[in-house]
């Protein structure tokens, strides 16, 4: 199956009251695993890519052909989307559009309302125009992921007039108004503004993304999806998995040095990770 946009696969999981998981590849095994998850449970999936985890990977476009190629390779069957995240830029969004990617995320969430608009509908023109799915946030998600760091002083709540106003004026096909959920481990309790996203949900009527999905309560999870969430995007999880894994196996073996040695392991925790959050989600057997 080729590459698709986000678009349909969102809107099938918000018309039935899933969430499609957003899981973000860092290198060769996380994309392995993620694919073979995927497949495993007959799950949509979105390949989420930052810009530094591209950049580490050997460009766009090393990732767009490592993607089709295992796709190729494992005759994956469900509906698979690239996605940039947290794209930086018009310049890096259209970059990432013309290497392959089927969905980006503009992130002018660090300008005022008038200028995230305008950014975020320059991007929609172009995306729309080649079947791109586009992103946008509105505002702040704290904590670190990659290049982004929010401190938890410049977080804040995404007014809900303000939300409607900027998917209205754009077109965008799924929106990540910050809620009170934060990119990477959570310091205390993780605590959603339920209120405000019941609200917005009822005001925008598209997908809604949560960001930030690692660590989040289950219940939490099934309310935030209830209240309009298609898409929760997760990367810390998988990454404490992978890691634990690795530092086991070598301490197990303190004299091996083959990679495949240690990381065949982290790819399979990766692997049971993803799984468990796809049925989490309720995405499993929705392909």
């Amino acid at each position: 199956m080729p590459l698709v946009s986000m678009k349909d696969m969102l809107n099938k999981a918000k018309a039935e009251g899933y969430a499609v998981g957003q899981f973000n590849i860092n290198n060769l095994e996380f994309t392995q695993a993620i694919l073979q998850a995927a497949e495993e449970e007959k799950s949509p999936v979105i390949l989420g890519v930052s810009e530094g985890a591209a950049r580490y990977m050997g460009g766009f476009k090393t990732v767009v052909n490592i993607v089709e190629a295992l796709m190729e390779e494992y005759k994956t069957s469900v509906p698979v989307a690239i996605h940039l995240d947290h794209g930086s830029s018009f310049e890096k969004c259209v970059e990432a559009i013309h290497a392959g990617f089927t969905s980006v995320m503009i992130d002018g969430s660090h300008y005022p309302l008038a200028e995230n608009i305008a950014l975020t509908k320059r991007v929609v023109d172009v995306a729309h125009a080649l079947n791109v799915s586009v992103e946008a946030e509105l505002g702040r998600i704290g904590g670190q992921e990659d290049d982004l760091v929010v401190e938890d002083a410049e977080a804040a709540y995404a007014i809900p007039e303000e939300c409607k106003e900027l998917v209205e004026a754009t077109g965008v096909d799924c929106f990540a108004p910050a809620l009170g959920s934060v990119h990477g481990p959570y310091k205390g309790e993780p605590n959603l503004g339920f209120d405000h996203m019941k609200k917005i949900d009822s005001l925008v009527g598209i997908p809604l993304v949560l960001h930030g999905g690692t660590g989040i309560p289950t219940a939490d999870i099934k309310k935030a999806i209830q209240f309009g969430h298609a898409k929760i995007n997760v990367n810390t999880e998988n990454q404490i998995s992978s890691a634990k894994a690795v530092r086991e196996y070598l301490a197990a073996n303190p004299e091996q040095y083959d990679p495949r040695k240690y990381l065949g392991p982290a790819r399979e925790a990766i692997k049971e990770t993803v799984k468990g959050k796809m049925q989490e989600f309720g995405s499993s057997n929705k392909a």
